[in-house]
């Protein structure tokens, strides 16, 4: 089976922002050159390996999370999804991106910015498994977020086994699991 993909933003799901009383968890004092770094959870990112999915940068640091962000993570150079300028009538300005990079292969995206237009998008035009899964920027991935992509993980695992065995499964794999 082709492990999904799992398209990741930095911001507000790395690097949480956002709250009115600016308190924010620190996990380095090292002069990182962005004092937004200093945020980033090393923890995440065994977290992330675990999800046995391909990652994928999909966010504005481009290149940069590869420099700055992957090596706080323990993550190797990642891919770097590259966005097309143009206005999407209501849709997130990555969702075209996303999906044609996906390419049919079930993904995962974690963004703080998808909304219901971009998973009405993406589930009449992506023809394998996707999940668009919104954090929320002021507190960046917990564990209920990983608790859902697993859950979804596992679920897509699930349905290309049982599809693997051609019968009439039923399967959940053309649904798109909303959180």
């Amino acid at each position: 089976m082709t492990r999904p993909l799992l398209f990741l933003d930095v911001d507000g799901p790395l690097i949480p922002f956002g709250r009115s009383s600016g308190d924010y968890a620190i996990f380095t004092d090292a002069d990182l050159g962005n004092p937004l770094l200093s945020r980033v959870d090393p923890s995440l990112g065994p977290r992330l390996r675990a999800l046995g999915c391909d990652l994928v940068w999909a966010t504005t640091w481009l290149e940069d999370a590869n420099e700055c962000v992957a090596p706080l993570l323990d993550l190797p150079p990642l891919p770097v999804l590259d966005f097309p300028e143009g206005d999407d009538r209501g849709l997130h300005w990555k969702t075209r991106s996303v999906v044609e990079w996906a390419a049919g292969r079930p993904f995962a995206w974690i963004d703080d910015e998808t909304t219901d237009a971009d998973r009405v998008w993406v589930a009449s035009r992506h023809p394998g498994p996707a999940l668009l899964h919104t954090v929320q920027a002021s507190t960046g991935l917990t564990g209920q977020d990983f608790t859902t992509i697993t859950t979804w993980r596992a679920t897509v695992a699930q349905d290309a086994t049982c599809c693997a065995k051609r019968h009439s499964c039923g399967c959940r794999h053309l649904r798109m699991i909303r959180d």
